[in-house]
């Protein structure tokens, strides 16, 4: 099983049975971010805002993508979706493991959702901030969900990103440093997880 970012929230998932896109971004939407020339058997946005919902983007192969699909709804902000919408988790299953992409949640999950979502080994996770979970919104849901895995998303690198959100740092920060596995590109082999956070480093 691998694992490409893209930057913000956009993941590519290549498993044995398929592959898929998680959140693809519009082009010019995001700072300093062009989305590549992609394809894969699926694709999947968490909710309809420019820097997740760029299906078109993606150049589907026409394949079944045979993983295992649960989604839960849940909501872009801590008012049920007053202020931003709805959005959607997706657990992808394949390989026997379960990888957990958040989307933009922007609340703590209730004890039916936390059920729902189970036991993830790769747990995709917003901790920017302002539009999601913040760093220690986000550190809190980890601490419930336990995940073999975590990779923070959603966060600015530098001048690349939306600018109004916080980096990885603060984050981090909430580790110690033995904790975190730094990449030293885009691509991760989930079998080679060798730490409790994963962090990628964009091409």
């Amino acid at each position: 099983m691998k694992l490409t970012w893209y930057g913000h929230a956009c993941f590519r998932l290549e498993t044995d049975r398929g592959s898929l896109v998680f959140d693809p971004y519009e082009d010019d939407y995001l700072p300093g971010l062009r989305l590549p020339k992609l394809s894969a058997d699926a694709v999947i946005c968490s909710h309809g805002h420019g820097d997740h919902s760029n299906a078109g983007g993606v150049e589907l192969t026409g394949a079944s993508h045979g993983l295992g699909i649960t989604q839960i709804p849940c909501f872009h902000d801590e008012v049920r979706g007053l202020k931003r919408g709805r959005n959607l988790i997706t657990v992808a299953e394949a390989e026997g493991k379960r990888v957990a992409h958040l989307g933009d949640l922007g609340h703590q999950l209730s004890r039916s959702q936390l059920r729902e979502l189970g036991a993830v080994d790769v747990l995709l996770i917003p901790v920017g901030g302002i539009y999601t979970l913040d760093a220690a919104e986000a550190k809190k849901l980890c601490d419930l969900v336990k995940p073999r895995c975590i990779v923070p998303m959603h966060y600015r690198c530098g001048e690349r990103g939306l600018q109004n959100v916080a980096e990885s740092g603060e984050f981090l920060s909430l580790y110690p440093e033995s904790d975190i596995q730094y990449l030293e590109g885009s691509s991760w082999e989930v079998s080679e997880a060798s730490r409790r956070v994963v962090v990628f480093r964009l091409s």
